[in-house]
């Protein structure tokens, strides 16, 4: 219809169209939709049903038979599946599923539809997956404006080959080709940074003039610093003088940044993206990073790093909490023997492989230290004292966290509810670290613009208490970095 637009909030709050207020007629009827759910959108988000704002959601009852299928796992699907059915139960309360039932003062509505409609021409209906797709097709055919919502990309196209409009369920999403990076580079002339360094800080306004460009070479015409956001001063005149500075918190001022002077447990920065990750790892005020970079970047080497001097060396911190969610690589080994310790070390092996070479002489530490104890040894007595604890992130629900370096490994992997939990965890006096690289996400689920790690990136934004830093440059090895550009 002419004048109307479907449009996402910024924020993914919900779904919602623009009209030309020019327009007469009845705006509620000119707008309204319908938006056929399926089954992994209500696994995915369990509150998505309602993210749609004015518009009617239907519900197939196929996917109602799904959901009974997940309620009783232990696992994120099954308490999202549960949380579903309990919403429903309370709208139930209000009004027939069955005819729909308002559940805003904009008019938005939920209902179930029967699975009994005609199935296309070429789908089996003996897979669920074509009865909820048959639903939208005969609400499309039937004049009303559908849109089938699915996270399955098998399902959309199956749709689209029917001629039913399809898409992802955009609400969780960010824009990953502009995703937040945390630092910009900006070409100043010579005074402004030695100012800089001779001040030690500098009014934001004095970098608003100038041009800057993201690490893609993207120009910005105008230089906006958020909180905690780092510039990259390069001297117009010269290449060779530049500087680094940061945006403290929410004041109006940057102020310069060198990085540690000494090793923090054998580790230095080696570019200018890992001295704003050290950092922002070392700084107490900030009470949550983000590190995003491919493989070799040093995300997890420098947060392991900066959490074992907080709580080994100064003490700022009770204990150093690493968890990873619990995601194959590839086909599954299945079970592991042993208690729940021993099952764990095959997942956190890297994360030992990285407080190992932490330990080590060769990592940098302890070296010149008298210690007969091996580096393994040194691991198990940090894990027996619990200082060191390693978790995974199956049972961080339900907890509280105070005073402790936490660290969330490959984050990537995790769904934006599932990071919402996590964070939600946090007590008073905690640090936490989230890493990964949102390239490589083995969730089929998930990818760069609906993980969790993303979603944390660009919701935190600008945050006084938060801080980002996307690397990019590996420095794991020769090897790695040839890997890394070439493979």
């Amino acid at each position: 219809m002419l004048g109307v637009r479907m449009t996402r909030p910024q924020h993914g709050s919900g779904y919602h169209e623009e009209t030309d207020p020019t327009q007469s007629g009845d705006r509620h009827q000119q707008v309204r939709k319908r938006f056929v759910l399926d089954t992994n959108v209500l696994l995915h988000n369990p509150h998505s049903i309602f993210k749609f704002e004015e518009h009617e959601v239907v519900i197939p009852i196929s996917v109602i038979e799904e959901l009974d299928t997940f309620k009783k796992a232990n696992d994120e699907t099954g308490r999202n599946a549960r949380a579903v059915i309990r919403s429903l139960d309370r709208l139930r309360e209000s009004g027939h599923l069955l005819e729909g039932v308002t559940w805003n003062p904009q008019g938005g509505s939920v209902r179930i539809a029967r699975s009994e409609v005609a199935m296309p021409q070429g789908l089996d209906p003996g897979i669920v997956d074509n009865r909820i797709i048959a639903v939208a097709a005969a609400l499309h055919a039937s004049g009303v404006r559908t849109i089938f919502v699915s996270k399955d990309i098998n399902a959309r196209v199956k749709c689209d080959a029917l001629g039913v409009p399809a898409e992802d369920f955009e609400a969780d999403r960010v824009d990953a080709d502009w995703l937040h990076t945390g630092f910009v580079t900006v070409k100043v002339p010579t005074d402004v940074i030695d100012d800089l360094y001779s001040e030690r800080q500098l009014p934001v306004e004095r970098l608003e003039p100038y041009p800057s460009s993201g690490p893609d070479g993207r120009s910005i015409p105008r230089t906006e610093l958020v909180a905690n956001q780092y510039a990259v001063l390069q001297d117009e005149s010269d290449p060779a003088h530049s500087g680094l500075a940061r945006r403290l918190a929410d004041t109006g001022h940057v102020i310069p940044v060198t990085g540690p002077r000494k090793p923090v447990y054998g580790v230095l920065a080696r570019n200018v993206q890992q001295t704003m990750a050290l950092d922002l790892l070392l700084d107490d005020e900030i009470k949550i990073v983000t590190l995003i970079g491919p493989a070799g970047t040093g995300k997890t080497l420098m947060a392991l790093a900066a959490g074992m001097h907080k709580v080994f060396k100064e003490e700022r911190f009770d204990k150093l909490l690493v968890a990873r969610p619990i995601m194959p690589l590839g086909r599954d080994i299945g079970y592991l023997p042993g208690d729940k310790d021993e099952k764990l070390a095959m997942w956190m092996q890297p994360i030992f492989d990285n407080v190992a070479y932490l330990l080590s002489t060769r990592g940098g530490h302890g070296a010149g230290e008298p210690d007969s104890r091996s580096t393994e040894q040194r691991i198990d007595q940090l894990v027996a004292t619990r200082k060191l604890v390693l978790e995974p992130i199956t049972y961080i629900r339900g907890r509280s966290i105070p005073h402790q370096f936490m660290i969330v490994d490959e984050a990537q992997n995790l769904s934006p509810h599932e990071v919402k939990t996590i964070v939600s965890r946090v007590g008073d006096g905690t640090k936490i670290v989230m890493c990964g690289d949102i390239g490589q996400i083995d969730n089929p689920y998930l990818d760069a613009a609906s993980n969790g790690l993303s979603h944390v990136i660009e919701r935190m934004k600008g945050q006084r208490i938060a801080g980002h830093v996307t690397l990019a440059k590996t420095e794991r090895s020769e090897l790695a970095s040839l890997a890394a550009e070439i493979l």
